[in-house]
């Protein structure tokens, strides 16, 4: 077996790209493989800031031979009369056989004409060759580069190129206008460490002899040396630290030695917020902070770097990143003291000065917007007054720290720093802490706001922006939110909308904030009508799309069940989910519990078969009560009377169920009426539904809309797959 080792040399890598050409490798290079019958034990991505190389062990010396069939022409066209046409040489030709190879076989189209061929394997040389340019040029990233007179498009120049089978050097040559990188066994060792070229006498030799060359190429390895140095360094300060984990894969990406730096700064930088010292530490100098041994909150004045230089240096590379850190922190130092010199109020007249969206005004009209919003949201909560006037507050004040000079230079501490001034300023704390919440979640894995105050004024700035801007989608003023474009994020402003209703558990009715704020845009932005009236329809489907988004992929609901919740094209079920949030979790979740544990199986086949006859009677779906719908004079068989008298026991139960979403209660009276309906359709005292008397089908079809809309308070039986 052959081990094949590809080693593409390059000028300083971005650490973003690093990371994603890592990760295309890992999936394309395998299945390029493959796709040429290649099989091979392993396939090992590295990559260092100046390298990225792929050793692949165990791979044949050549592609087995394989059997191929091959279609050509139709019969017809390929022999006339039993004698081959020039369509049918010119096939054979084509393919290197005779006439007499050629086949005639059935197919779905007709009769056409087959080819069995023996094609021999490949040399894996040859292979490799041709895959090798294409395993190259075809990674993507950001900001790819052209560099000399060539059209090559890289992250940054290639500067050499190793390309070894076992010990012999495998010839390639990429191009780039006239410069020609032609493959050698050379590689590069570290810049500071070991500026000399390298040998590499065997692929299979390639991890160790870059170490012996200062250059650890497996990304993973790095991260554990990192770690490990880290927290060996941080111990000896009697310190603790956190292993950002964007951090710590960018570190990785950007060093290929790997060696701590410790250094310090003055204790008065410590009178600052943890947060604007550990954001300039981590985000903006790629540091770890020390904490004080036990904590996430006191830091030390110290910090930890990693350095890509000379372990002997440290001394001198820690005075440059001090000198660095310092100015950076004074900075912050003067920007809080600045800050500080007026209470937080004072900022909301500056806020007339950014532009929230060129059609939508300034951020101080969004906050009035938000505050409005709130205030509506308030009242559905039927908050008393202490409440009301903590959520208008802050409100008012959410996006007041956005103007301050320490989040202009910082944004990462937007709301953050919003808290610490509301605080400085004499707010209350669910005031201060509102600030801060509003954001939350600021990404896929954050955690959503837990005070009411700061949950209501989230929303409420979420659905500002949401219904603002598809209003302004809707007249063309801006992009509609797609798979590939949504630069207001807008279905993740809209999941955490869903997201914290349902953690909170907050009875908000959705449908009629959306309305009450549409109605106030189209009255400021002078939509008309017809307009509006389009407009509510897209955005109720898009909120309607998070809610079946999430209830799949994030409460693991079935599709099926999601859709009996939701309805298929059916407004009841879709403005119900809307109205009421909790009610449509509630349900997608209780079905999904049913399903498991079998209980849905004892009422699907009575409802869904009474739901299927009762599409053919006209009784409005909201019905429940029989008494003034159901002629029981029309009776003909006991079986009705007994379904009959099911219903009217089933309604209080079905209404206790409706009041108090336990949907326990409607199941169990489902499970009730199961046998008698079961015998209305099929036992010895059965009744033919679609009777020729017209009054009395249409009495029976009214029984079993009835139980059609019991059913229809939980789900759309017609929706729902059997045995799923």
């Amino acid at each position: 077996m052959t081990a094949f080792l590809l080693e593409v040399g390059t000028e300083e890598l971005p650490a973003s790209f690093l990371s994603g050409a890592v990760a295309q490798w890992r999936s394309r290079i395998p299945e390029s493989l493959a796709a040429h019958s290649l099989n091979s034990e392993s396939v090992a991505v590295y990559g260092t800031p100046r390298r990225l190389a792929v050793l692949i062990t165990g791979l044949p010396s050549q592609q087995p031979d394989r059997e191929e069939e091959i279609k050509g022409p139709p019969a017809q066209a390929a022999f006339k009369d039993g004698q081959p046409t020039p369509a049918a040489i010119g096939f054979a030709k084509k393919q290197g056989v005779a006439i007499e190879a050629l086949e005639v076989r059935p197919t779905d189209k007709g009769d056409f004409v087959f080819v069995q061929k023996s094609i021999p394997g490949r040399p894996v040389a040859d292979i490799l060759t041709e895959l090798v340019p294409q395993w190259i040029y075809n990674l993507e990233g950001k900001r790819l580069m052209r560099w000399g007179d060539g059209d090559v498009r890289f992250s940054r120049p290639i500067r050499w190129l190793v390309s070894l089978l076992d010990e012999a050097i495998l010839p390639i040559e990429l191009e780039n206008g006239s410069l020609k990188i032609n493959s050698d066994r050379i590689s590069y060792g570290h810049r500071v460490l070991h500026p000399e070229p390298v040998t590499i006498h065997n692929a299979a030799d390639y991890v160790k002899t870059l170490q012996s060359a200062y250059v650890v190429v497996n990304p993973e390895e790095r991260t554990q040396s990192i770690q490990a140095q880290v927290q060996a360094a941080v111990q000896k300060l009697n310190g603790s630290t956190e292993m950002y984990p964007d951090l710590l894969e960018e570190v990785t990406n950007l060093v290929e030695w790997p060696s701590p730096v410790v250094g310090k700064f003055e204790t008065e930088f410590l009178a600052l917020p943890t947060e604007v010292i550990t954001t300039v530490m981590v985000s903006h100098q790629r540091y770890f902070p020390v904490f004080k041994a036990g904590s996430t909150t006191e830091l030390q004045a110290y910090f930890i770097t990693v350095g890509n230089g000379d372990p002997n240096k440290a001394e001198i590379i820690a005075v440059g990143n001090e000198r660095v850190i310092r100015a950076r922190l004074a900075d912050g130092q003067f920007f809080y003291k600045s800050d500080l010199s007026k209470a937080l109020e004072d900022y909301l007249p500056q806020l007339e000065t950014v532009t929230f969206q060129e059609d939508l005004g300034s951020l101080r009209t969004k906050v009035d917007r938000i505050v409005n919003i709130a205030g509506q949201i308030s009242t559905q909560l039927q908050l008393n007054a202490d409440s009301q006037q903590h959520i208008e507050r802050g409100a008012l004040l959410c996006k007041a720290d956005l103007v301050t000079q320490m989040v202009f230079e910082f944004p990462e501490l937007q709301g953050i720093m919003g808290q610490k001034y509301a605080i400085a300023s004499g707010e209350s704390t669910e005031v201060a802490t509102a600030i801060f919440e509003h954001y939350l979640p600021r990404g896929a894995d954050d955690i959503l706001p837990q005070t009411l105050t700061g949950q209501v004024v989230g929303i409420a700035d979420r659905l500002d922006t949401i219904v603002s801007i598809l209003e302004l989608g809707m007249m063309g003023l801006a992009a509609k939110p797609t798979g590939s474009s949504d630069p207001f994020a807008l279905r993740r402003a809209a999941n955490a909308v869903i997201n914290i209703t349902w953690t909170a558990n907050l009875p908000i009715n959705l449908k009629n904030l959306l309305d009450q704020i549409s109605k106030d845009f189209a009255e400021k932005h002078d939509i008309s009508q017809d307009q509006a009236d389009i407009n509510a329809v897209f955005r109720d489907d898009f909120f309607l799309q998070r809610v079946r988004t999430l209830l799949q992929e994030e409460k693991q609901i079935d599709y099926d069940l999601v859709n009996a919740v939701l309805g298929e094209d059916d407004p009841e079920y879709t403005d119900r989910a809307l109205q009421d949030l909790l009610d449509v979790r509630d349900r997608a979740l209780y079905l999904q519990q049913i399903r498991r544990d079998g209980t849905l199986d004892k009422i699907y086949e009575t409802v869904n078969r009474s739901t299927r006859l009762a599409a053919q009677g006209d009784l409005d779906t909201k019905q429940l009560d029989p008494t003034n719908l159901v002629r029981p004079e029309l009776f003909q068989k006991s079986s009705e009377s007994a379904f009959y008298a099911a219903l009217v026991k089933l309604v209080p139960q079905t209404q206790a169920a409706q009041q108090s979403r336990n949907y326990q209660l409607l199941v169990e009276g489902l499970i009730n009426i199961a046998p008698t309906v079961s015998n209305f359709f099929d036992g010895a005292d059965s009744v033919l539904v679609i009777d020729p008397d017209p009054e009395i089908k249409r009495n029976r079809l009214n029984l079993l809309g009835l139980l059609r809309n019991h059913a229809r308070v939980l789900a759309d039986f017609g929706a729902i797959v059997k045995n799923l």
